[in-house]
């Protein structure tokens, strides 16, 4: 069967923006799509860590800025235009999370990771679509996660802000598949980073950063909608969302046991 997305086989040549790239999935992409041969602007709150992963590496370029701030996306994406051409992909990794059960959320750290996980990505979404609409060409890949396949315990905000990113994400190629643009669905599984950290539950199939970027390289070579790693785990939460009600939360209890 045919790629629902133009594989992605050759970076040499290939202009990235990576929103998220200062630690965990996204720094272990950026280095990876840099070995690989692209141009990539790392993008994130702190410009040291950014200049750590960049690692001096003549194709990085390190574009430091808040995604919270509206107007930063605009002057951030034309200063890395003005470097590169324009861009070819841009890949939306930035996330807050925090382990809280229901009663854990109050309404500022609510509005918090709303704004960061699923706002700022429209905010991008409405700064570089324009361009990419205009030429016919270019790609979006979102960063959600398997959290938002089901109602997970310990992700009272993080779960549906992922939820919404899938459905996000199944809106946009509807829309832009049709326009030549591409879009990339990734769904990690769990993967040690500084937020993966904080949980104090045992997490099934823990994988590196740099094997998770190695997942979405290979499924960006292979042109798929949806990229979800480790599959010896992602495809059982899967099946989790089939499943009745009175069984899925049974099943889902289980996964409260402390580390």
């Amino acid at each position: 069967m045919r790629p629902l997305n133009q594989p992605i086989t050759s970076w040499a040549g290939r202009r990235v923006w990576l929103v998220g790239a200062s630690s965990g999935i996204g720094a272990a992409l950026a280095q990876e799509l840099l070995q690989a041969g692209a141009t990539v602007a790392l993008s994130a709150r702190r410009a040291q860590q950014l200049h750590e992963v960049a690692a001096g590496h003549a194709q990085a370029i390190v574009a430091p800025f808040d995604i919270l701030e509206e107007t930063a996306w605009g002057e951030r994406y034309r200063d890395i235009c003005a470097k590169t051409g324009g861009i070819d992909l841009v890949v939306f990794c930035a996330a807050a999370y925090r382990p809280e059960r229901s009663w854990d959320v109050t309404a500022e750290g609510a509005a918090h990771t709303l704004a960061v996980n699923l706002g700022s990505v429209y905010t991008g979404l409405a700064t570089v679509l324009p361009d990419m609409l205009a030429r016919g060409s270019g790609g979006v890949a979102i960063v959600a996660s398997v959290a938002g396949y089901v109602g997970l315990p310990n992700a009272s905000v993080y779960g549906p802000t992922k939820a919404a990113l899938i459905n996000l994400a199944e809106v946009l190629y509807a829309d832009l598949q049709q326009r030549g643009l591409d879009v990339y669905l990734i769904n990690p599984g769990f993967v040690q980073t500084p937020l993966t950290d904080k949980n104090a539950f045992a997490m099934p199939a823990l994988q590196t950063p740099q094997a998770a970027a190695k997942a979405i390289r290979s499924g960006l070579a292979s042109g798929k909608f949806e990229i979800h790693f480790p599959k010896r785990f992602t495809i059982w939460v899967k099946l989790l969302g089939t499943l009745p009600y009175r069984l899925r939360f049974a099943l889902i209890s289980r996964l409260l046991v402390p580390k």
